[in-house]
C-alpha cells in the first residue's frame, strides 16, 4: 500500500509539473492551424467563425484525425521513454501532458473556439478538465482570474488523473514489457482524454450553432472534402 502511494504522488507531481510547463510553453498557433486547415484540408474558412458553417459531420472527421496522430505521437514517445520503468515516469508524463494539451488545443480551434484572451484560456482548461472526468462547476465563477484559475484546475486533473494512470501503468514496474505497455496506455491515454475533450466542444459547437440565424447556419461547404490528419 506504501509502494502505491508513493507511485501515485510521483504520478500527480508529475503530471501536475506537466502541464503547468505545457501551460507555458506548450500552445498551438491559432492562425498557422487556420492556414493548415485551408490548405492541407481543404475546409473553406478565412476565419474560425468559419467553421459553424462547415458541415459537422467535416469537422468530427477531422477530429477523429487529430486525436488518432496524437495517439501515434504518444505511443512513440511512450515506447522509448518506456524502457526506463518507474525511473523515466516524470519525464515520459510530461511530454504526455504536452502531447495532450496540444490535441485538445487542436480540438478546441477545429470547433470554432479560440485561446486567445483569458476567458478562452480558461474554457480550455475547463475543456481539459472534462476530458479528465474533474467536474469544476464551483470554479466557473472564478475563470476569469485566470493566473488563479488554471494552477487550481491543473491540480484537480493532477489528482484525479493519477489515480487512473497508476491503475493502468503498474505493470510498467516489469522492466521488459516497460516499452510495449508504454507505448499501449500512451496511445489509449489520449485516445480517451481526446475523445473526452472533442465531446465536450462538439456540445459546445452545436450549442452555438442553434442560436445562429438559419441562413448564417446553412451556408453550403465549398472547395475539396476535407482530408484526414495521417
Amino acid at each position: 500500500m506504501g509502494e502505491k502511494s508513493w507511485l501515485r504522488r510521483r504520478v500527480e507531481n508529475g503530471l501536475q509539473r506537466g502541464f503547468q510547463h505545457a501551460y507555458h510553453t506548450v500552445k498551438v498557433d491559432p492562425s498557422r492551424f487556420l492556414l493548415q486547415l485551408r490548405a492541407a484540408y481543404g475546409l473553406p474558412i478565412t476565419s474560425f467563425q468559419g467553421v459553424y458553417s462547415v458541415d459537422i459531420t467535416a469537422l468530427d472527421d477531422l477530429g477523429t484525425g487529430f486525436i488518432r496522430s496524437g495517439m501515434k505521437v504518444a505511443a512513440v514517445e511512450g515506447a522509448g521513454l518506456g524502457l526506463g520503468g518507474l525511473i523515466t515516469i516524470v519525464p515520459d508524463l510530461s511530454i504526455l501532458a504536452g502531447i495532450t494539451l496540444r490535441t485538445i488545443q487542436k480540438l478546441s480551434l477545429l470547433y470554432g473556439f479560440e485561446f486567445n484572451t483569458d476567458e478562452e484560456t480558461a474554457e480550455l482548461w475547463i475543456a481539459a478538465a472534462s476530458a479528465a472526468g474533474v467536474d469544476i462547476s464551483r470554479e466557473l465563477l472564478e475563470k476569469e482570474v485566470i493566473n488563479k484559475f488554471v494552477p487550481r484546475v491543473i491540480q484537480r486533473i493532477a489528482v484525479q488523473a493519477s489515480g487512473e494512470v497508476v491503475e493502468k501503468w503498474s505493470g510498467r514496474v516489469i522492466p521488459v514489457a516497460s516499452s510495449l505497455i508504454g507505448a499501449g496506455l500512451n496511445y489509449y491515454f489520449v485516445r480517451a482524454w481526446g475523445e473526452r475533450a472533442r465531446s465536450h466542444f462538439r456540445q459546445r459547437h452545436l450549442e452555438v450553432r442553434s442560436r445562429m440565424k438559419p441562413e448564417e447556419a446553412a451556408i453550403p461547404m465549398l472547395g475539396t472534402p476535407a482530408k484526414l490528419p495521417s
